[in-house]
């Protein structure tokens, strides 16, 4: 009862801190590792199409990653992730601008606020960001350069059935383009009247400690993502 209370006491400060600032990323699933256990897989998220603020059009990103997890205590884990991802973004009445893959990488946490005493229904809170650092493109002349920041807090509750584990939730989400043309620096926010998401997904075990983790995003972004998870 302690533990529960604590990380609710917990989870409302770190609300209150994120939601101040600026906030999409896959959530990892639902699935978190015990005291010192790691979580390893590999994950690959697709941003098909997230709208701009005013008229700056909309951006798409496709990401490829290795996962980590680490178990801080049996309820808190924390989330890292490194690969290569690109961006492509389209300006109203112009063409896409692409920028090739390079690094790519995130942070976050999840917590584990409540379980049954069966351990086949809980919910669990999260924080998650990705940052993709793309080549610069050259086109007639003019340097193009762009960084993308991907920030959401998400919050999921699962029913265990058997080799199955559906999950629903919300999240609440927020990109940041930012883009050089040449030496001047301009940050662009996503569609903030658009920043309210469902999430829907599923880990389907594959073997005891092997599972595959598929999710969707919609209402703030059309994205998705699919991960193959290892139990060490």
């Amino acid at each position: 009862m302690k533990r529960i209370v604590y990380a609710n006491i917990f989870t409302i400060i770190i609300l209150s801190c994120l939601l101040t600032t600026s906030f999409s990323a896959p959530c990892y699933g639902i699935k978190t590792p015990q005291k010192k256990r790691i979580f390893l897989g590999t994950q690959t998220h697709y941003i098909i199409h997230r709208n701009l603020e005013n008229n700056y059009g909309k951006v798409r990103s496709l990401q490829h990653f290795l996962l980590l997890s680490w178990g801080i205590t049996d309820w808190l884990s924390l989330d890292l992730k490194g690969g290569t991802g690109y961006i492509k973004q389209h300006p109203y009445n112009s063409d896409e601008i692409d920028y090739n893959s390079s690094f790519a990488g995130g942070y976050g946490f999840r917590i584990k606020i409540w379980e049954d005493e069966t351990a086949t229904t809980k919910t669990v809170f999260g924080f998650q960001h990705i940052s993709v650092h793309p080549y610069s493109s050259d086109i007639n002349g003019v340097n193009y350069k762009a960084v993308l920041d991907d920030w959401q807090v998400s919050l999921l509750i699962s029913k265990n059935l058997d080799n199955i584990t559906p999950y629903l939730g919300t999240k609440w989400s927020r990109i940041d383009y930012i883009n050089w043309i040449n030496d001047k620096r301009e940050r662009i926010m996503s569609d903030l009247t658009k920043s309210l998401g469902i999430i829907i997904g599923l880990d389907y075990q594959l073997r005891k400690n092997i599972w595959l983790n598929m999710e969707t995003h919609f209402l703030d972004e059309k994205a998705g993502s699919i991960a193959i998870m290892f139990a060490l």
